[in-house]
């Protein structure tokens, strides 16, 4: 082979997998900011049924074009507790199957027109004014950019078979034998580990069998270790995080584990089952533009990798939750309160931003609902002659995790506001930030009204039982208060800004009642100077308190 025509393999191949690369991601992000919602329908919609969730993951995966993307939102899902180890088992096998439709994605015969395709869709994607049309621009320019990078990587292919140092590599290492079977096989774990995506692998193993380069059977064997590959991107997801989001990586590395192990002993047998099914013949040699290709063979690799993926987890069902409770007897729960972590998920959840928004929404869930166990242990505080030690060391630490829980948000954040995302997302982003800043705040003025009782009982003085009754009634009042827009978020009822305002006025004229009140008083009996202090800041906290959480519900009315 001519140095030109080796430059020009070289740069086909890098090309070709990089827009392949490309197109595949536009082609995802495209179709999540039109089925963003949906998205996020469908995650709510996974029930302990494992059927139901089996299909979720089908669908999910084909829209955002990845199992990786797909295994790792429910490692992550089940980290922040919003889907338990069921649903992510149900998922995860329905995620195995949705992989698959990338392969028939590349058997349609339309390589020639991907050029056209991603120019027209360009043009739509660059100057169109509507973001809902601009993210359909963008899936379609993915799918061009597909075919024409398979395109550029068959052409490329096409001239492997020139290289003799290739070809009498290539005759050791073929699936004509069970050791041949398992070198490919590792050879396709491999190197999507090192690559980090299937559908990478995929295509070039597609790419070599439609030139002539591999045949058939091992172009089958480097599809099925690809599976196994797939696995350490979950894996890596997984350090770090709760126990039941370990469970959950560990089960999709033994389900495609076992799966590859069973098909491995009939491989010989499958690889002539699948073209006899859908009536392929792999040896069947056509020329296109002067090139060899055996266009058959590329419906034959993505039927046997469908039916392979359909088959294990029909086979898988009925053991699955036997499986999973293995995993639970072998990962035991850890000793010490597992809180989960949002920073275990943000590099690769930006990848779905219309799921990683969801994400960060249950983080806010946590944070309101630490925020409202505070107001409750702070009554119980204030209500004591003498606190509980236990219980005031517990509000001071969930203080310092609201303030961990918040760093993480704004990082989480941050980065998605940054990433190419619906419109939607970023108003819901924009909202989320100001929301745990609010809810962090509030927090820290729950802690400073325990350190004014606190200093205040150290200095050997009390509110007598007048004003100790008053404190407690507007904590009541502001308590209720926070516990209405909370839960307004929680049930998406975003429209809370009226209501909010009517009761947010009521607060601060109770607030300017009692301080009148107090003043009052103190015209006419003596107060003692430590507690006068201490009475007054407590209301102006409880005040700043009713200021934050009005904030929390304009962020709410503004993202609608």
């Amino acid at each position: 082979m001519n140095p030109d025509t080796l430059l020009t393999m070289i740069f086909g191949l890098i090309g070709g997998l990089g827009i392949f690369l490309l197109g595949m991601k536009n082609m995802s992000e495209g179709m999540q900011g039109v089925a963003g919602a949906g998205l996020r329908r469908m995650i709510g919609a996974v029930t302990n049924n494992l059927l139901s969730a089996v299909g979720v993951g089908v669908l999910v995966t084909c829209l955002v074009q990845s199992s990786s993307i797909t295994t790792v939102m429910v490692v992550g899902f089940v980290n922040g507790s919003l889907m338990t180890l069921t649903q992510a088992v149900g998922v995860i096998m329905g995620a195995n199957i949705g992989t698959t439709i990338t392969g028939w994605i590349l058997v349609l015969k339309i390589g020639i027109y991907g050029l056209p395709i991603l120019g027209a869709a360009a043009f739509v994607y660059l100057f169109s004014k509507n973001e809902r049309l601009r993210y359909i621009a963008m899936a379609i320019m993915g799918a061009g950019m597909v075919f024409f990078g398979l395109e550029l990587m068959k052409d490329a292919c096409s001239h492997i078979k020139e290289l003799p140092a290739f070809n009498a590599w290539l005759a050791r290492f073929s699936a004509t034998s069970y050791i041949g079977m398992i070198q490919c096989m590792l050879t396709g774990c491999i190197l999507t580990m090192m690559v980090q995506s299937s559908s990478a692998t995929l295509i070039i193993t597609m790419a070599l069998a439609v030139t002539g380069v591999i045949d058939y059977p091992t172009a089958g064997a480097l599809v099925l270790g690809e599976n196994v590959g797939t696995t350490i991107t979950v894996l890596l997801a997984s350090i770090g995080a709760t126990t039941n989001a370990r469970r959950a990586a560990y089960f999709h590395m033994l389900f495609n584990l076992i799966g590859v192990t069973w098909i491995g002993i009939i491989f010989f047998q499958y690889v002539k089952f699948v073209p006899w099914v859908i009536g392929a013949d792999v040896n069947k040699m056509v020329i296109e533009n002067g090139v060899q290709i055996y266009p058959e063979r590329l419906a034959a690799i993505a039927a046997a990798h469908t039916i392979f993926n359909v088959t294990n987890t029909v086979l898988f069902l009925p053991f699955a939750r036997k499986m999973e409770r293995l995993l639970v007897r072998f990962v035991p729960d850890r000793v010490a309160k597992e809180i989960p972590h949002l920073t275990n998920l943000d590099v690769r959840m930006l990848e779905t931003p219309v799921i990683g928004i969801e994400q960060s929404r249950v983080e806010i869930l946590h944070m309101s609902d630490s925020c409202q166990k505070m107001m409750t242990w702070l009554r119980q505080l204030i209500g004591e002659d003498e606190p509980d030690h236990k219980r005031v060391q517990e509000l001071f630490h969930r203080e310092e995790v609201l303030d961990t829980m918040q760093d993480e948000m704004v990082t989480f954040l941050t980065n998605l506001l940054a990433a190419n995302a619906p419109h939607h997302v970023i108003e819901e982003a924009r909202c989320q930030l100001r929301m745990a800043d609010e809810y962090e705040s509030i927090s820290d003025c729950v802690t400073s009204i325990l350190k004014f009782h606190l200093k205040l009982d150290s200095q050997g003085h009390r509110f007598d039982e007048k004003l100790r009754n008053e404190i407690i009634s507007l904590h009541d009042i502001v308590a209720n208060y926070l516990q209405i827009v909370s839960d307004s978020y929680q049930q998406r009822q975003m429209e809370v800004i009226t209501q909010a305002k009517w009761l947010g006025a009521e607060i601060t004229a109770r607030v300017r009642e009692l301080r009148d009140g107090h003043v009052s008083q103190l015209s006419e009996d003596k107060v003692e100077p430590y507690i006068n202090l201490a009475y007054t800041s407590t209301l102006a906290t409880y005040r700043a308190v009713r200021d934050h959480v009005l904030n929390i519900a304009e962020a709410m009315d503004e993202s609608k």
